[in-house]
């Protein structure tokens, strides 16, 4: 017995892994069924490097994309091994009883929008989710209960409100997709979700700052990423004291320095950890980690918050591990192509990167103040520099702009602005120019457009502000009669969604929603008048 529980320790040295990760891998081949390399790793919540060293350890056989090893080959190490006991997850007891969650859930991420590799996007299986939201109801007082969801590629939202109805659930993600997704299944459903557009490098939106009670996230798994996102969780907690994140996040068994620096990243934040799961979240895919990741459950302390004011704005744009806005990216903007193109334009105002030295004379506005308030001035001319990897952010930061001409120069030379036109035609007239986008913004909406298309561009001319506050100011004004009371009500009558938000943390589909909304509130002010 000794040689042979020796054989799996001379296994697991020679493979660079555990003994215990060893054996799981050898339990899963001991039958001698033929497996793929993404089912080993998931089953086993192994790293690809690690199971491909266990294989040619083994002298596997290859057919196509699927291995087997001979049972003999297996058998042997297995028998005479003592057999580790398999951790339990906390809520695994209560999974069978949700089966029919699980099966919801699957479907709604089987038709979901395809995951993005520049967003390190990468799903969570249906199990995963209603964990994670049945650990919510264990740790956690469900009822009427506060969940933002700080990116929500894994519909994690949609698993919480099936369970639990009567809390309320908001999302800030970046992906559009996602986001329409989102709203449309909640709706199909009767589950009570809320969207908010979000690039967590500009800031958390304003509805969101101190909304929840608990907050959940799966970020992107760099130090950077991983710290950027709880930081916005704990700035989304509205009693930072009693205020829960849960955290998943995963790396390779072979890579603890790079888990170490993870850590230190949510230990600058203060932040005490009350609970670790190991291999709580499956994926499909994320093959270097094991197809697996543990969940967290962070608890800030008095110090969290200040230390989170501290260093919120000191994380790079520079947050993924794949495209141009990963950690490893050298991209940056074409200081030449800016100072030429710029100088022509003869801005009042720079937004955003501009070169060192650039026009000295002229005032600067950082992208993040840009959105989170008005300027004080009001320039007529304003050129903004959008870095790379923040190109979603172009239609808030034209709304959140007041000048007659406004000039954005991204990173890589825009190409078809056809969509983007649509969007903002209330306010602007857009085109190309070389390699920026122009956008002049149109005349006020004259009496001759109708009262529809002048209370939209009223809204959207007034970006910064409560919507629900703008809209319900120029019912009155159309129809005296009616009491702030009433308005109000006849504006959540027709967008529910527009309540406590700005224009600038509107979806894009809610944006375009708005061209309805807005004449249908005006025709059931007429009726109530």
């Amino acid at each position: 017995m000794e040689q042979e529980q020796q054989n799996v320790h001379t296994l697991s040295a020679t493979a660079g892994l555990d003994p215990r990760r060893a054996y799981e891998v050898l339990s899963v081949l001991g039958d001698g069924s033929w497996w793929t390399l993404a089912d080993l790793v998931r089953r086993t919540a192994t790293s690809r490097r690690s199971v491909e060293a266990v294989l040619r350890e083994l002298g596997a056989e290859r057919s196509g994309d699927r291995f087997r090893v001979r049972p003999e080959a297996a058998r042997g190490l297995l028998a005479a091994a003592h057999r580790p006991v398999a951790p339990a997850g906390p809520v695994d007891h209560v999974l069978p009883h949700h089966a029919d969650t699980v099966e919801r859930m699957a479907k709604l991420i089987a038709g979901a929008p395809r995951g993005r590799q520049a967003l390190d996007h990468v799903s969570a299986t249906p199990e995963t989710v209603v964990r994670r939201a049945l650990l919510l109801g264990a740790r956690f007082w469900p009822s009427g209960t506060r969940v933002l969801c700080v990116g929500d590629h894994d519909l994690t939202s949609l698993a919480v409100a099936s369970i639990y109805p009567d809390a309320e659930i908001a999302v800030a993600d970046i992906d559009e997709r996602i986001l329409a997704y989102i709203d449309r299944c909640a709706a199909e459903l009767g589950l009570s979700v809320r969207t908010h557009w979000s690039d967590l490098r500009l800031g958390l939106p304003p509805s969101l700052h101190g909304y929840a009670d608990v907050a959940v996230t799966d970020p992107p798994y760099t130090p950077e990423g991983v710290g950027l996102f709880v930081a916005r969780c704990v700035e989304g907690l509205r009693d930072p004291e009693q205020g829960r994140v849960l955290l998943a996040y995963g790396a390779s068994e072979r890579t603890p320095m790079l888990a170490l620096k993870v850590q230190n990243s949510l230990h600058d934040l203060n932040l005490a950890y009350e609970a670790m799961y190991p291999d709580f979240n499956s994926y499909f895919g994320a093959e270097a980690i094991g197809s697996a990741a543990d969940l967290y459950i962070l608890r800030p302390t008095t110090r969290s918050k200040p230390a989170v004011a501290a260093r919120v704005e000191r994380f790079s744009a520079a947050i993924y591990t794949h495209g141009p806005q990963s950690v490893e990216s050298q991209a940056g903007a074409d200081d030449a192509r800016l100072r030429t193109e710029a100088t022509g334009f003869a801005p009042d105002l720079l937004v955003g990167e501009w070169p060192a030295g650039f026009l000295p004379r002229t005032p600067r506005v950082r992208l993040a103040t840009w959105l989170a308030k008005p300027y004080a001035a009001s320039p007529e001319r304003v050129a903004i520099a959008v870095p790379p990897g923040l190109e979603a952010a172009l239609p808030r930061l034209l709304l959140a702009a007041r000048a007659g001409h406004v000039r954005v120069f991204p990173t890589e030379r825009p190409g078809d602005v056809t969509a983007l036109a649509a969007l903002l035609s209330p306010v602007y007239e857009i085109t190309v120019a070389g390699g920026a986008v122009d956008a002049v913004r149109r005349p006020p909406a004259g009496d001759t457009a109708g009262p529809g298309a002048v209370l939209l561009r009223r809204l959207l001319d007034r970006a910064h502000g409560k919507l629900v506050n703008t809209w319900r100011e120029a019912l009155i004004a159309a129809h005296p009669g009616l009491t702030k009371r009433q308005a109000r009500d006849l504006v959540l009558s027709v967008a529910p969604w527009a309540d406590g938000v700005t224009a600038l943390e509107l979806p894009a589909h809610r944006l375009t929603d708005l061209t309805e909304a807005v004449p249908a509130s005006l025709r059931l002010a007429a009726a109530q008048a």
